[in-house]
């Protein structure tokens, strides 16, 4: 544990101007970024006792090795290099309000020629417009199920799509008008995408034209005795209404806007938000978040507004989608400190004037209250299925500490385990967690080549060699200070730029002894291993002839088994890549102008290829579609590779 008076600034050397400051490492990497009025106010706030610190903040000045700062004109800037820096480094110690996985969201993906309307939950990607989120996806399946009567356009998966675009023939969904069917040409790809613009302005409010027109291609028909097309027509203006009764109506037609709302204790935050747009509730979305350090509700909306609306508009793809992602409101429990500097950023990304305001009274000042209540509702329920998390992963970190003897917290964890069949297609994983949470943009996996005769044991030196020597000759090449885990010369982040703190092994006392072995070979002192056996859960210690136990319910314990787990799926998951890459290969593939079709209906006749094998030519053409000269060839080949076997 770092003492913060080893690397605190001279007195009088900190200006007393904006700016952005980080915090770095022992290793040179940023865990922590902040923005300030006053530098010097700020840092020095740091250098208090440690004791009157607020905990994580206390963890974050322990774990770093030194500050510095830049100055910056204005608190603008100073707004847009924080929210540079957070995306450009990461920092273990910043909050990052990165949208719930778990919320369903309608997507429509523009960017294929064909774009398709499907249920979603993932990270956003660029070319694909997302609508929502939505709290059931059940709530997007019958919006959906009700509109494409009115937009009939493609939601098949590419799989689908090709298939039927072969046979020739729609779906289901396109015999009954619920798709224009463009897998068989019915309508061409500019006709189609037409179609899916109208879907996307209906969602996104521009309701009004649709339903006018709707009704006045209903009223033709019916005047020109088209009842048919009338009634069709009824039915379409039938669902959209029913779609747009399903978003309730809040505010005034026009009302663009977000309304955010907190719940807090001293250690955790939960926010909500409603995206309200033409007056109706479009979408909602929440997160539960650490708290960094002593934050009120305005330091909290300050750090939402900065990174949620800077990730949304970095996310667009036009000045259009910008728009619709930063509103025209942005309705606050209170005003952050910088509210004149966060508005004109916030102005600047949308290219239009935005409001951020505290409603007072009618409307929305009632939804404020909604979602202020749905917020303490997300925070009750978190406490209940997480009872404190943040306490927990700090008391596993500490019980670790205790139990195995280290000088300080494994704040950085590495787990590897080895995965294979009968010694075939054997591959190791390694993941990393780092402050008891998975850290998966830097899970490494290996293909193992000499350590497979010695087993596991020899597969675990393996990966532990190649890991820590490749640590060493990265740490051994050009750094650039300012960006340590970033290769100077390709501009690439490095594989192996940080050492762990404790490296744990799949294993018992014979993993843990080799892998300790090959660390004391490679002169790698200052990391802990262990081993953790699955069948009684023992914690192997390299030299100890006897296993340490820790408690069955012991926070120590299922972090272990986290991590363990974790690194088993992971290696589990490349075993079945690469053993499907091979199985998926045979001696066929080397027929000249034998294609995918005819490979399986050879296959599909003699069963296996041994069977191709010891067939002749007038056997081989006798399956449909195959003609003597691909007969000829296919025995051909078979014969020379069955030759090269043999010498082999």
């Amino acid at each position: 544990m770092a003492d913060p008076s080893t690397y605190r600034p001279a007195p009088g050397t900190i200006p007393d101007n904006p700016g952005v400051y980080k915090f770095r490492d022992q290793h040179r990497r940023v865990i922590y970024v902040g923005k300030a009025k006053s530098l010097r106010s700020r840092l020095s706030s740091y250098f208090a006792d440690v004791a009157t610190l607020h905990p994580r903040t206390r963890q974050m000045v322990t774990t770093a090795a030194s500050v510095e700062w830049t100055v910056v004109k204005t608190e603008v800037e100073a707004l847009q290099l924080e929210y540079s820096w957070i995306k450009e480094f990461d920092p273990r110690f910043n909050v990052r309000y990165r949208d719930d996985k778990s919320y369903p969201v309608l997507a429509v993906t523009l960017n294929e020629e064909f774009p398709r309307l499907h249920v979603y939950r993932g990270p956003r990607r660029k070319g694909v417009r997302y609508f929502g989120p939505y709290s059931h996806a059940w709530a997007i399946r019958e919006t959906l199920d009700l509109l494409l009567r009115v937009f009939p356009a493609r939601t098949c998966s590419n799989g689908v799509f090709k298939r039927h675009g072969q046979i020739g023939r729609p779906c289901l969904l396109g015999y009954i008008d619920k798709c224009s069917a463009p897998c068989v040409g019915r309508v061409s790809a500019d006709e189609h995408r037409d179609i899916v613009e109208d879907f996307c302005d209906f969602l996104a409010g521009r309701t009004d034209a649709l339903i006018k027109r709707l009704e006045r291609e209903m009223l033709a028909a019916s005047e020109e005795l088209e009842f048919e097309k009338a009634a069709r027509l009824r039915d379409d203006l039938n669902a959209a209404k029913m779609a747009l009764e399903k978003q309730a109506v809040v505010l005034g037609d026009g009302t663009d806007a977000d309304v955010v709302a907190f719940a807090q204790d001293e250690l955790e935050a939960s926010v909500q938000v409603f995206h309200v747009r033409g007056g109706r509730v479009r979408g909602q979305r929440g997160w539960v978040i650490d708290k960094v350090e002593e934050t009120d509700t305005a330091g909290l909306v300050d750090q939402f507004l900065s990174q949620f609306y800077g990730d949304q508009a970095e996310m667009a793809e036009d000045a259009e989608q910008t728009g619709s992602a930063v509103p025209r409101e942005v309705l606050v429990p209170e005003l952050p400190d910088d509210a004149e500097a966060v508005q004109d950023w916030l102005s600047g990304l949308r290219g239009s004037r935005v409001q951020l305001r505290i409603p007072q009274r009618g409307d929305k000042r009632a939804l404020m209250e909604t979602v202020q209540r749905n917020a303490a509702e997300a925070f009750a329920q978190h406490k209940l299925r997480r009872a404190g998390d943040l306490t927990a992963r700090s008391a596993a970190l500490q019980e670790l500490q205790d139990a195995l003897g280290l000088d300080t917290a494994p704040l950085r964890i590495e787990c590897t385990d080895v995965s294979h069949v009968q010694g075939t297609d054997v591959v190791a994983s390694l993941v990393v967690f780092e402050d008891g949470l998975a850290r998966k943009s830097e899970y490494r996996r290996f293909a193992i080549r000499e350590g497979k005769e010695g087993g596991d044991v020899g597969s675990i030196a393996e990966v532990v060699r190649r890991r820590f020597a490749r640590y060493q000759q990265e740490a051994a090449g050009p750094v650039d200070p300012d960006r340590p885990g970033i290769d100077p010369e390709t501009g690439r982040p490095r594989k192996f730029a940080y050492p762990p703190n404790l490296l744990v092994v799949d294993g018992g006392a014979p993993q843990v002894a080799v892998a300790a072995d090959v660390l004391a070979e490679l002169g790698v002192t200052d990391v802990a291993v262990i081993g953790l056996a699955k069948r009684l859960e023992e914690v192997w210690v390299p030299g100890e002839p006897d296993p340490v136990i820790l408690p069955r319910t012991s926070e120590a314990l299922y972090l272990l088994q986290r991590v363990r787990d974790e690194a088993h799926r992971f290696a589990i998951t490349y075993h079945r890549q690469k053993r499907g890459q091979r199985m998926t290969t045979s001696e066929l593939d080397q027929v000249p102008g034998l294609g995918q079709t005819r490979k399986a209906a050879l296959l599909k006749h003699f069963g296996s290829v041994r069977k191709l094998r010891e067939a002749t030519v007038d056997e081989i053409s006798g399956v449909p579609g195959v003609g003597r000269r691909t007969a000829e060839a296919v025995h051909a080949t078979l014969a020379s590779a069955g030759k090269e076997r043999e010498k082999s």
